[in-house]
């Protein structure tokens, strides 16, 4: 199969394009070339900017593929020109979106009013009805870095891939990744604190047992991968997401099994942590999201089971740190008084 895969050189893609390779699929790669990522050899490489990508309309349309794999469609102008560059030409498109479409994101960000929703996430499950959830009061300058999250929204990219029955689109909403090659590094504040021999670790209270479905980025790449390649997927939309969830002081007890630390978590009155120890959203809201359909329909399991995905992400991090690290983010000094009045 000829697959053209938009994006691809960072975090999860990588992992995704190696799958597709060892399947024996014809791969083309459009990227910025900013990312240095080590592909197979016989992955083709075409560069360019993606905004606007109709300024390589006609090299990509001499791939001529049969799938497209859209690894970042970020606002909707995206969607649309990858719609038009392919119609007629491609049988299908694969979008990647985020589980930040649905209603319980909003709430937890607290751009969504109304009440804590318990009921776990479906595909069926509300979406937000506040449309560019990193918009601020004030808009970024015409020449900010990051402009484009004024207009970022996975619901307007959803709904013009699966606009047009010509070209039908499939639609993969993510789950928070982790894992090696994770540009976010979303264990390391605390696998840090492990690593420096901190005897405890303090957490809000509320967000303590705070839920959000986690997936390890070789089995979403795994996810990926089977819905680009098989046909029933035409047209649908799948969560991707672990089966269990933990809470977020559950997560981090794993992480720190893992890591052979033997010191404990201290909860701490909600409110009451200092910025950045806090996270500041809607704890009482989770994000508990329902994976059966991908299972069901496609047959999807994880192949890295949980154990080993930990053990895999605290390796990677230990041998990775951040370039920059905030020394106000790991004040002990505070730590170790507010230790005292709480534990």
């Amino acid at each position: 199969m000829r697959i053209l895969v938009i994006g691809g050189t960072n975090f999860m893609g990588p992992f995704v394009i190696d799958r597709l390779y060892q399947q024996g699929h014809e791969l083309t790669v459009f990227h910025r070339g900013k990312t240095q990522a080590k592909l197979p050899e016989r992955v083709r490489e075409i560069l360019g900017d993606r905004r606007p990508i109709g300024n390589k309309a006609s090299e990509l349309q001499q791939v001529a593929p049969e799938v497209v794999l859209d690894m970042v469609p970020m606002i909707e102008q995206d969607a649309r020109e990858v719609m038009n560059i392919f119609r007629g030409m491609a049988h299908r498109v694969v979008a990647l979106s985020s589980q930040d479409v649905y209603q319980a994101f909003g709430r937890v960000n607290k751009k969504e009013a109304g009440p804590v929703d318990p009921r776990i996430i479906t595909e069926d499950s509300p979406l937000r009805e506040n449309l560019y959830p990193f918009r601020g009061e004030q808009p970024r300058i015409e020449d900010a870095s990051r402009k484009w999250t004024d207009d970022y929204d996975k619901i307007l990219v959803e709904r013009v891939m699966l606009s047009d029955s010509a070209l039908p689109g499939t639609i993969l909403r993510l789950p928070m990744v982790y894992g090696p090659h994770d540009y976010q590094h979303r264990t390391f504040a605390f696998l840090k604190r492990m690593d420096d021999g901190r005897p405890a670790i303090l957490l809000d209270e509320l967000e303590a047992q705070w839920k959000w479905s986690h997936g390890y980025v070789e089995n979403v790449a795994d996810a990926i991968a089977l819905t680009v390649t098989d046909e029933r997927a035409a047209g649908r939309i799948y969560n991707v997401a672990e089966p269990i969830t933990f809470t977020m002081e559950e997560w981090m007890r794993e992480i720190g099994k893992v890591a052979g630390w033997q010191g404990r978590i201290v909860r701490v009155p909600h409110g009451t942590l200092p910025e950045p120890l806090r996270w500041g959203i809607n704890a009482e809201q989770h994000i508990v999201v329902d994976s059966s359909r991908i299972r069901q329909e496609l047959g999807y399991r994880e192949r890295i089971d949980i154990d080993e995905a930990h053990r895999r992400t605290v390796e990677w991090e230990r041998t990775h740190p951040p370039e920059k690290i905030d020394p106000q983010e790991f004040n002990y000094a505070l730590e170790d008084e507010l230790l005292r009045q709480y534990a």
